[in-house]
């Protein structure tokens, strides 16, 4: 259930920072400019996030754990342009949901350098003990058994 979460937290949280960054944040209409054009590392590291919550559900290992790191990375940049905005006096309540935001990547990419134990999309249509692969199935022809008769 953890890793739900995680891709839920990290996905719903590079959302809010991607919609909070497209918003104007300085200047009078018809010069705003939107936290997109004052930091466009924000919708980079966003971007970045939403595909890490995507791909946390198709890795394991040591693919899992890079993501998660991915992820936690993109999140300290999502931080990053919320200080750096608040030290150059940008006073909105669209840099709030930016900050609110990177949380959520943060939260993905510690659960998936913590989720040793999570399984992956295709292990659910394993059997359990089993040997799978191409070599066990070859072994077991070569022992005259039916690979596909289990």
């Amino acid at each position: 259930m953890s890793r739900a979460y995680a891709v839920v937290a990290a996905a719903a949280g590079a959302g809010l920072v991607l919609f909070a960054a497209s918003r104007p944040w300085a200047g009078v209409a018809p010069a705003e400019r939107t936290g997109a054009d004052l930091y466009p590392w924000l919708s980079a590291a966003a971007l970045l996030a939403l595909a890490g919550a995507g791909a946390l559900l198709a890795v394991r290992g040591s693919g899992r754990i890079l993501v998660g790191v991915l992820l936690a990375a993109a999140a300290v940049a999502i931080a990053g342009g919320a200080v750096h905005a608040l030290a150059t006096d940008v006073r909105t309540g669209w840099l709030l949901l930016v900050a609110v935001g990177g949380v959520g990547p943060f939260y993905g990419g510690v659960m998936a350098i913590r989720g040793r134990d999570w399984t992956t999309t295709g292990d659910r249509y394993e059997r359990p003990g089993a040997t799978t692969g191409p070599a066990a199935m070859w072994d077991a022809l070569d022992r005259g058994e039916d690979p596909t008769d289990r």
